[in-house]
Formats: structure tokens, sequence, C-alpha cells
């Protein structure tokens, strides 16, 4: 795989360098909630320009039905990323029509142009080999060269992520170098103890990296929505929280499957819970309770794990040498569910070993909660590319960039 650094030594002044990014950052309101991902690819950005090329920055922004959409636009991004390079961006209205070539063709050297989200084009996400690469060859008419900067995307066979390499001299932009050497820090020379929390909603959405993890981890710490599955397949009632019923027998099997290879699978002693999801809009006291893990009344929901708990998972990451977290312990963004996510992010500060926040919304968790990110040894900006690589799957994107 080759890097911008390479790129650079070569030369770039002049050229048209095509970045795909990932600009995907949440917003609420039409404002962008955390430029997490845009600052991310400053480094590459900034660069390139600096040498002389005219930049050509590309990103989808949520999940457009392949046509454009006013509020999925990336002009909050492109007007963000101007701000924080604190340069003129110039922003086409469309992905390859004549707003583009415009802005493309406007540019002068050192100067950066940001063309509309990717995926108001159904040929950005198609399954379809040739639609997709139809749009690519349209896409490389905007370029002389490709950087590949956009680890959030590289987990998909989309035309700017897959195929657009392949017709133009590429290259991996520094976000994509330094997500790839850490999560090689995650797989092929693991400092031990290595300790994983997962979180988040859904269990079905981290079954295959957990497989993977019981022949590599460990201690696997276990919150979040996900973890009422697990409690219930000990045989706990846990009230009306979120559970995958389908899921049971496989997480039996991981639980049996721990015992016998000794890897700790460790699940909350206590949890808060209420009779309802709490009302986010405007972040209401919603007063929750904490009852034993194993003694959830019925009618109640669980919503983060509780203080012991807390307590116990940082007692579990204390002697980590290397850690990785993906996915909030509970409903972070209502201040009286936040405790078990922000008691997981002081515990990674305070390690000594090396810590990798894994995306998604441990990311964005950590930023709103407001921990210092240069307290942590790396946060990703893919949650989603950083499990499929754990899982060990071939990343398109990565692949692509590879000769």
């Amino acid at each position: 795989m080759k890097t911008i650094d390479e790129l650079l030594a070569e030369g770039v002044d002049g050229k048209r360098v095509f970045v795909r990014a990932d600009l995907n950052v949440p917003m609420a309101d039409g404002l962008i909630t955390d430029d997490g991902r845009i600052r991310a690819v400053l480094p590459t950005v900034k660069a390139l320009a600096d040498a002389g090329a005219k930049v050509v920055v590309a990103s989808h922004l949520g999940r457009p039905k392949g046509a454009p959409d006013p509020k999925f636009s990336l002009l909050q991004a492109a007007e963000r990323l101007g701000e924080l390079l604190d340069a003129p961006i110039a922003f086409a209205q469309d992905t390859v029509g004549p707003a583009a070539h415009d802005a493309v063709n406007g540019l002068q050297p050192g100067q950066v142009a940001v063309i509309e989200n990717l995926r108001f084009n159904a040929g950005e996400t198609s399954k379809d080999d040739t639609e997709r690469g139809e749009f690519a060859d349209r896409l490389a008419a905007l370029a002389d060269v490709y950087v590949g900067d956009g680890f959030g995307a590289v987990h998909r066979k989309h035309a700017s992520v897959y195929d657009l390499p392949a017709r133009l001299p590429h290259y991996a932009g520094y976000l994509i170098a330094t997500e790839v050497g850490v999560l090689k820090k995650l797989t092929e020379d693991v400092q031990r103890p290595y300790v994983v929390v997962l979180g988040g909603a859904k269990v079905s959405d981290k079954l295959a990296v957990i497989d993977q993890l019981l022949g590599k981890a460990d201690r696997i710490l276990v919150g979040g929505g996900m973890v009422y599955t697990f409690l219930k397949a000990k045989g706990y009632e846990v009230g009306s929280s979120l559970l995958q019923e389908d899921q049971l027998a496989t997480v039996t099997e991981y639980l049996e499957r721990a015992e016998k290879t000794g890897v700790e699978i460790v699940l909350p002693v206590d949890t808060l819970v209420a009779p309802e999801f709490p009302d986010l809009s405007g972040k209401a006291p919603a007063n929750p309770g904490t009852v034993a893990a194993d003694a959830m009344p019925a009618g109640q929901m669980g919503l983060d794990i509780g203080p012991e708990t807390s307590k116990l998972y940082a007692s579990k990451l204390a002697d980590a040498a290397t850690v990785f977290w993906n996915g909030p312990m509970g409903v972070f963004e209502h201040p009286d569910y936040a405790a078990g996510t922000r008691a997981v992010a002081q515990a990674l500060v305070e390690s000594k070993g090396f810590t990798v926040v894994g995306g998604g919304d441990s990311a964005a968790a950590v930023r709103i909660l407001g921990f210092d990110e240069n307290a942590f040894g790396h946060i990703s900006t893919g949650g989603g590319a950083s499990l499929e690589y754990l899982e060990g799957k071939t990343l398109p994107g990565l692949a692509a960039l590879e000769d």
C-alpha cells in the first residue's frame, strides 16, 4: 500500500488529487454535533494543499436513496472543513455534473473543493458492478490521483471506495495508515492482558467480533443494550429491556466456550432501570432506579450499567496492557444514563496500557462527555470498519489501495 508520503515525494504541484474522506458527521437541527471525522482528515488535506495539489474532497453523509436530499447535504461539513483549514472551500452542488467540473476546473494549486454527497448518485452504493463502475469513471474524470483516507467507509464496496482507486494511481492517506497500524497492534502483536469492552444496542452487530475475540482477548466486558441478551442467556429476568431472543442460543454457546477456553466474560452486577426509554430531546430528568442485574423487575427497562458494575469494570481494566472499546455502556445521550460510559472512558484515561476507542458512538461519547482525545491511545473514525477488521474480514477499501 503506497502512502501519501510517497505521493508527496513524487510531487503533486498542480495535480488534481481526489481525497475520499469520511465526513459522515452526526447532525442535529442542521448543525454538526461532533466534527471529529472532519478533523481526522485535516493532516492529509493540508499536506496535499501545502504541496500545491488541487484537492478534491469527496464523502458520503447519511443514507440518502441515491438521489439529492437537502437534509443530507455536505455543505455544513464543507464549511467546517474550511474553518479548520482557515481557507476558502469551493463547494459543488452535485457529484459529477457541471457544478463539480466547474469547481474542480476553477481550483488553483493549493486550493480545496468539496463535491456534494456521493450517495446522491445511485451508482455509489450499487451492487451492480457496471453501474458502480460507470459512476467511478465519471469521478475519475475529476482527478489525476486518488488518496483513500475515509477509514469509516473502507468496509463498503462502493464506487468511490473500491472502484475508483483501480482507475487512478492510488495512495493511502495519513488517517488510513494510522488506523491500519493501530488495528495491527490489536491483531498481530497484542500486549497482554488484552481487555475488550463491547457495548451498543444489538448483540447481533457484535457476534462475529466476539467469535474472533474468544480466541484472542483475555477479558471481554459487556454493556449497553446488547448485555441484556447475555443476562437472559444466563437465565435472568430482563424486564422490557432490549432483547434479541433469536441470538440467545449463540450467546449461550459463547459463554460456554469462554469458560472452556479461559476467556473471562464479565457481565454487569447491577443496572439502571426505568419504566420506559428516556426523552432525549429535552434531557428531562429520568429518575432511574438501580437494581441487581439478576433481579430486574418485570416492566422495567435496563438503560445503563449500575455504579457497582462501573467499579467492577474499572478494576478489570486497571491492569490491561491493551484495551479495545466499542460501544457505549448505556444511553449516554441522557445525563442520567451516562455514568457507565463515563466510568469506562475514565478507566481508559487512567490506564497505563495502549487504549483504542473503536469509533462510532464510543468516539462521539468521549467527546460529548468532555474527555481530552489525547488522553487515549487512539480514537478510531470507523466503528464498523474497525470491527470487521478485527473479525478478520477483507475490507474492500483497503484491498483497493494495495498493489
